[in-house]
């Protein structure tokens, strides 16, 4: 009964930002861990970033590390991205994802991990173009 609703994809120029929302229900939000995947070659969900349930720590692979942020907002049930200097090699189908154990205390290898995640969001497409 968990649901994962994402919006903000679109279109943008090479060097632009976006911001990707991804908002959820079925589940007491603020007690799961939350990330973002995309599809890589061979690898069906490459990790792009992470965020603890209780204190906002945050994880994110080295190749967007300085130009992605990931937030949430609590009150709102809602994960966010936001995207700064984004490259053509940006351009993919984003995946938000939910941990899939409740107040979770992990490493950074845990969170980065797909199968840690058990309720997934439907795709948001971000296109950057050169």
């Amino acid at each position: 009964q968990v649901q994962l609703v994402e919006s903000g994809g679109g279109l943008v120029r090479a060097g632009g930002s976006l911001r990707l929302s991804c908002t959820a229900s079925g589940r007491t939000f603020s007690n799961y861990a939350m990330g973002w995947f995309r599809p890589a070659p061979g690898k069906e969900h490459e990790f792009v970033a992470a965020i603890s349930w209780s204190r906002g720590t945050t994880y994110y692979a080295d190749s967007v590390k300085g130009r992605f942020t990931i937030s949430r907002d609590n009150a709102k049930n809602t994960l966010y991205l936001h995207m700064t200097g984004l490259n053509p090699e940006a351009t993919a189908v984003y995946y938000c994802a939910s941990d899939r154990h409740p107040r979770a205390i992990a490493t950074t290898n845990y969170f980065s991990r797909a199968l840690s995640y058990d309720y997934w969001g439907q795709g948001a497409q971000v296109t950057v173009s050169s």
